[in-house]
This record gives C-alpha cells, sequence and structure tokens, in this order.
C-alpha cells in the first residue's frame, strides 16, 4: 500500500511555541489537503532548533546565553501539560501519522531540564512514541540532557513499522541496529544536518538497514529570525542561510527518489511503499539472517532513567 509522505522544510517562530505550533498546523491542513499520509517535520521544530549555541561564547555570551535559555524554557513542550493537544487534533482531523522534533521540558520531576525529542503522533491523535535524543551534539549539551533508550522503539503506522533517530544519533551504529532488530520499514531522521557528507550517510543507511529514510533540517535564512530575538543582528546575518534543508526521501536500497530540497522552503512530497523494505532485505537483513546473531548480540536496556521512586 503506497503512502504519500510529506517532508515539511519551513521555518518555525523561533522561540515562540504557540505561533510555531500555528504554523505546524497550517503546513498539516496543507500537506493532508494534498494527500499525504505521513508528515515529517525536522529537529527541534517546537519552538526552533538553538542554532544560537554555535555563535555564542562560551564565557563571554554568559548572560546572552542565559536570556536566551529562560525564553526556550517558557516556550517548550511539557507533555504532561499537553502542550501538544492542538497537534495532537489536527492529526486526528485529517487523518495523518506526524513525526515533528521538540523541545520538551521535564514536567514530571525537575521541571527543569530540556531534552531534544522526537515524537510520532498517530492518525488519531494519539501520542505512539516519544524518544529523547541519547546523545546532544557538542554545544548542544548547553541546552539538552541526555535521553535514555525507552523511545528507542519502532511502532506501528499506517505508512509501515516507523522508527526514529534525532540528527546524528544516525551515526550511533547500535542505535541503528536496534531500530533495525525490530523490523523498521520506515526510518524518519529529523536533523540539522545538511550536504553531501549527510546524504551519503542517508543512502547507507537506506542501503544497510533495508528501509525507506526520510530526513529534513529546518530551511532557514537570517531573515527568518524574528526582530524580538536578543541581539540578532550581532549573531544572524539576514541574507545568509543558517541551514540549507536539504530534505530527502531515499528508497530501500539507497536510491534517491525526491529532494534533496536545497536552500528552499517548502513541503517536498514522495510516494512510500513500506512492502519495498521488506523485499528489499531479501538479500541483506542485518537485523535478520545477515546479522550472524550466533556470533554478536546487542542487549538495548530500555527503562526509563528517573532521578527518584517514591513508594507511598
Amino acid at each position: 500500500m503506497h503512502t504519500r509522505v510529506a517532508v515539511i522544510q519551513a521555518p518555525p517562530c523561533l522561540l515562540d511555541r504557540d505561533a510555531s505550533l500555528e504554523e505546524a498546523i497550517a503546513l498539516t491542513d496543507e500537506a493532508a489537503a494534498s494527500g499525504a499520509g505521513l508528515l515529517v517535520f525536522p529537529e527541534a521544530y517546537l519552538p526552533g532548533y538553538p542554532t544560537w549555541i554555535w555563535r555564542l561564547r562560551p564565557g563571554g555570551d554568559m548572560a546572552l546565553s542565559g536570556e536566551i535559555h529562560a525564553r526556550l524554557w517558557d516556550n517548550a513542550i511539557d507533555l504532561e501539560q499537553d502542550h501538544l493537544r492542538p497537534l495532537r487534533e489536527a492529526a486526528a482531523r485529517n487523518a495523518v501519522t506526524l513525526v515533528i522534533g521538540l523541545h520538551e521540558r521535564d514536567g514530571r520531576y525537575s521541571g527543569t531540564t530540556l531534552y531534544n525529542s522526537v515524537v510520532v503522533i498517530g492518525p488519531d491523535g494519539t501520542l505512539l512514541n516519544r524518544h529523547r535524543k541519547l546523545m546532544p551534539t557538542n554545544p548542544e549539551r548547553m541546552v539538552w540532557g541526555q535521553g535514555d533508550a525507552s523511545g528507542l522503539r519502532v511502532v506501528e503506522t499506517p505508512a509501515g513499522r516507523l522508527g526514529t533517530l534525532i540528527c546524528w544519533e544516525c551515526y550511533m551504529p547500535l542505535a541503528r541496529f536496534a531500530l533495525y532488530a525490530q523490523g523498521m520499514e520506515l526510518f524518519i531522521n529529523p536533523t540539522w544536518d545538511a550536504g553531501e557528507t549527510r546524504l551519503a550517510s542517508l543512502r547507507h543507511i537506506a542501503r544497510e538497514g533495508g528501509c525507506w529514510v526520510i530526513a529534513t533540517a529546518t530551511a532557514m535564512q537570517g531573515s527568518d529570525i524574528p526582530e524580538t530575538f536578543p541581539e540578532r543582528d550581532r549573531l544572524f546575518s539576514p541574507d545568509e542561510w543558517i541551514n540549507p534543508g536539504d530534505a530527502t526521501v531515499v528508497a530501500p536500497g539507497g536510491e534517491v527518489v525526491a529532494g534533496p530540497l536545497h536552500r528552499q522552503t517548502g513541503i517536498l512530497y514522495a510516494d512510500i511503499d513500506a512492502a519495498a523494505a521488506r523485499r528489499a532485505r531479501r538479500t541483506l537483513d542485518v537485523g535478520g539472517h545477515y546479522g550472524r546473531p550466533d556470533l554478536f548480540s546487542l542487549s538495548v536496556d530500555r527503562h526509563p532513567r528517573v532521578p527518584a521512586h517514591f513508594n507511598d
């Protein structure tokens, strides 16, 4: 059964949760009206990837870093407070599966730590999975905590068996294998990465895993940064491409079937068929006969890591 996938490559309203949610809902309605059944948004789309961390000075910009982080915390997503409800309702209204990256605020324990998370929302609006990025990259560690493996899961969707890794997690062989071993047919990679090296990696994963690979970064120019962003004009130039996007869809085996959508905003569409993944693994199934489980094994601890257990 074929599914039309819509890869969203439009900037959010940086540091504004409500406006970014409204933008995501409008894009969901647009993509669904074009026949899409699976929608993929970029890494940390709600309320925008923290691109400023690659430009701030570790010591000299501490005060500015604190001011920006406070705004980010105020606009992060708290799943305990159901901040995603408007988007879940949009997914249900349009009967689409939706994958979106977000800054997740820990509303259950500390109330403070942020995580780089990706969620899968089913066509009935239910939250099918939440995965927190296992290892934030370089200065990202100043923004996000480390995730655990509780969300390292493949879930059933109308489009196929779907798994997600965020950005450079796709370079973690064991994390990839953990998804391959769950019969993954669609690999979704919300990312901030772009360029030829990243494309080569996506094609390799499609070949290695015998799966569809769908990825996008946030195509964003300096002019997309709102005027209210602290010291915007010092950090960003209006005409620069902060990220070119490069939304891409790769078929099982490694053929690029859509994109890369380079330095453009919009929606990239492609028709995919989960059955193609099963056919691709007839000769190379790294999670099955080609994995040599008699020689190698992987143990994944998916117990949630919590700071305290309360025995009332």
